[in-house]
């Protein structure tokens, strides 16, 4: 059988295992040390922003920023529909709805126009929503200038999930500089990998010191183990930080051997009638094209989503479908949805194909190879 070609495996860059080392020589085997300061710092300038505290995974750092925010039972959360579940969970830890939002057809991410419509809507029904989480999706930026100027007009906050964009742009500025909070993600199949972890970055130096106490069981300032606030055990370990600095050294190589993934993807489908892709809108998009995906017209192409799955599983080729949107999700099928129908049509058409920065030509050529021979 041939190899294994996976959709986005981790990749190290050679310089990873110097600073695990370090770690071990010096004995910093904690949840603080050299390491998780230097990556703290490499990912606050990356995302152009001031200050970043490393927690254990995206999850946690969404968890904290709504709780700096203030959310708790009975209040409501809007975030994106078409998304992973780690983006909503944690609005039902504290007790939150989320407030569900369709897709606008250019981005996949957040329609502006929904947006609006549902912040109206749970104003006059209910109260003011008390944060947005904007998911920009596949490293695709999310229409940035209409959301946070609808945003900014009804004051409330927003928390970008960077989770899969690190090292895309709108307009020429990182993203993760635009929310009052972002969240990365350092999970195995992340653009940089630290096994597992995550990141909360912000300008406020003061939420990202709330964020660094509660991460680390909200210890007061004492002699004695004291504690006049709930806190949790979300703190990166000097370990896998200095996984994550090793990581930030080749960020900018892993960006370009996506994009390159893309193009060549693009090159050999894009005659193909019934195929389309995720693409840059116009000029103000960058994206670091974290996972390629298309979407296929079985009227036009004469093949599923499904059946082009299948045929690449049986080459040993992973693929996955598009995210099933929060809405089909039963756990969330009760949530208040404002909907258009696009990402529903997108989970049904929708495949993400193999996009790790270390494929080969051989391995790229495969999967082009398949996908031709079951097209029409």
């Amino acid at each position: 059988m041939n190899k294994r070609i996976w959709l986005s495996p981790p990749h190290m860059g050679g310089t990873e295992q110097k600073y695990v080392d370090e770690a071990f020589v010096t004995n910093w085997i904690a949840p603080l040390g050299p390491n998780v300061d230097a990556f703290e710092d490499s990912l606050a300038r990356y995302c152009c922003v001031e200050h970043a505290v490393a927690l254990n995974s995206g999850t946690a750092a969404i968890h904290l920023a709504l709780i700096m925010l203030g959310v708790g039972q009975a209040d409501e959360v809007i975030a994106s529909s078409f998304t992973f579940s780690a983006t909503v969970n944690p609005i039902t830890y504290l007790g939150a709805t989320p407030i569900l939002i369709d897709s606008e057809p250019e981005t996949w991410n957040m329609s502006p126009d929904l947006l609006e419509v549902a912040i109206k809507d749970r104003i006059t029904k209910r109260s003011k929503p008390k944060a947005i989480i904007l998911v920009h999706l596949y490293g695709m930026p999310a229409n940035i200038t209409r959301i946070m100027e609808i945003a900014n007009r009804y004051e409330i906050p927003v928390i970008e999930d960077v989770a899969e964009a690190l090292g895309s742009l709108y307009q020429g500025k990182p993203l993760g500089s635009f929310g009052k909070m972002s969240v990365l993600s350092f999970n195995g199949n992340k653009i940089i990998t630290t096994s597992g972890g995550g990141a909360l970055v912000s300008n406020d130096k003061d939420l990202i010191a709330k964020a660094r106490f509660l991460a680390m069981q909200a210890r007061d300032a004492a002699n004695h183990y004291q504690h006049s606030q709930i806190g949790y055990n979300y703190r990166m370990s000097n370990i896998l930080a200095g996984i994550g600095r090793g990581q930030m050294e080749v960020i900018d190589q892993r960006i370009k051997q996506r994009r390159d993934n893309f193009l060549f993807y693009k090159k050999n489908l894009q005659d193909y009638e019934g195929i389309s892709f995720l693409d840059e809108p116009d000029e103000s998009y960058y994206s670091n094209h974290w996972l390629t995906t298309i979407l296929i017209d079985a009227a036009k192409t004469g093949k599923t989503r499904e059946e082009i799955r299948i045929a690449m599983e049986k080459e040993n080729i992973e693929t996955r479908p598009l995210w099933k949107p929060m809405q089909l999700q039963p756990v969330f099928s009760t949530c208040p949805m404002f909907s258009n129908g696009i990402s529903e049509k997108l989970f049904a058409e929708g495949l993400c194909l193999p996009s790790g920065s270390n494929m080969t030509k051989e391995d790229r050529q495969r999967v082009i190879s398949v996908i031709k021979r079951n097209l029409v």
